[in-house]
């Protein structure tokens, strides 16, 4: 890996900096691969006789919000985010070291700040508003996975893997295991794929586990937010199997296929809630509160329209 690399360095260096963003160039790298995934889905789909579900729409809206978060990512790690991770490692309070032994417990590590951001980012609005878009979707096929905010960094997600940094656990190699995850996490949005054996569903995130986590049934809201595991939502009582047939999107859904409006709309929103009239106090708690957390005498904003549930 390092040796097909090497000739790229420069370049990466010339884009980055002296700090790679090695999760960038990592799902940048795994894209053709990605695209191909989906082609073949497709084919599959099609010859079962389900590609009436694939809405191209909506495959255009996801491909196009993908590119725009990889491009916006890039840039926040050149402007912002790389800086802040080399600050946190540089004040670190150990040395992990890095071998064959540390790799499947840091990876471990990972995934438990990855379903920490996860779970706040269904229950914290400001977060919600850089994660919804990702399940404003009302299909489920591999390019779902595509469907990414611009507003990631502006609103803070990477603060969620500083932990693992400030322990001791070089930047490189969080980012890396993170874009094993994201990657790994591709796979898991289609309908093209069962269920796998029980142990399996159990223990890892799988197509099924997914499709509920997508899921705006009442049973299936703010469930199974595992990237490669589950053990986590087993743990902390997240963890629903899927039963019924699982109705895609979210409570409030957004009437639209614009890529600026997917990836704001929340965000106008819940500021709008906030200035609207009332004592402060309680408009601040539109930040913090869950997204479907209402203020006593206030009319939630809807900008865009909406479809409620």
């Amino acid at each position: 890996m390092h040796a097909l690399l090497t000739p790229l360095l420069p370049l990466l260096h010339n884009l980055f900096g002296q700090d790679i963003d090695w999760k960038q160039v990592f799902l940048v790298g795994m894209s053709p691969l990605f695209l191909l995934a989906f082609m073949l889905e497709f084919v599959v789909q099609l010859q079962r006789g389900q590609g009436s579900r694939f809405q191209w729409r909506e495959v255009m809206a996801n491909l196009s919000l993908g590119a725009g978060y990889q491009i916006v990512e890039g840039v926040m790690w050149v402007a912002l985010t790389g800086g802040i991770f080399a600050w946190v490692y540089a004040h670190r309070l150990f040395d992990v070291p890095v071998n064959g032994w540390t790799i499947l417990p840091i990876f471990v590590a990972v995934e438990l700040c990855y379903y920490g951001f996860h779970r706040t980012s269904h229950r914290v609005r400001w977060f919600w508003t850089a994660h919804v878009p990702h399940h404003s979707g009302q299909t489920m096929n591999f390019t779902t996975a595509m469907r990414q905010s611009l507003l990631n960094g502006f609103v803070g997600v990477f603060v969620f893997y500083l932990p693992v940094v400030w322990l001791g656990v070089p930047p490189v190699v969080v980012m890396f295991c993170l874009a094993v995850d994201l990657a790994y996490q591709y796979f898991v949005h289609t309908e093209a794929v069962g269920r796998f054996p029980a142990w399996y569903e159990y223990l890892f995130d799988t197509p099924s586990n997914h499709r509920v986590h997508h899921g705006r049934n009442p049973e299936y809201i703010d469930k199974n937010y595992g990237g490669v595991l589950m053990v986590f939502d087993h743990w902390f009582g997240t963890y629903v199997p899927e039963q019924a047939p699982v109705e895609y999107g979210i409570k409030q859904q957004i009437q639209s296929h614009n890529v600026l409006v997917l990836n704001v709309h929340e965000m106008v929103d819940m500021w709008r809630d906030v200035a609207a009239p009332g004592p402060m106090g309680q408009r601040l708690k539109h930040l913090v509160m869950p997204p479907e957390w209402q203020r006593p005498g206030h009319t939630p904003v809807h900008t865009w329209d909406v479809d409620e549930r």
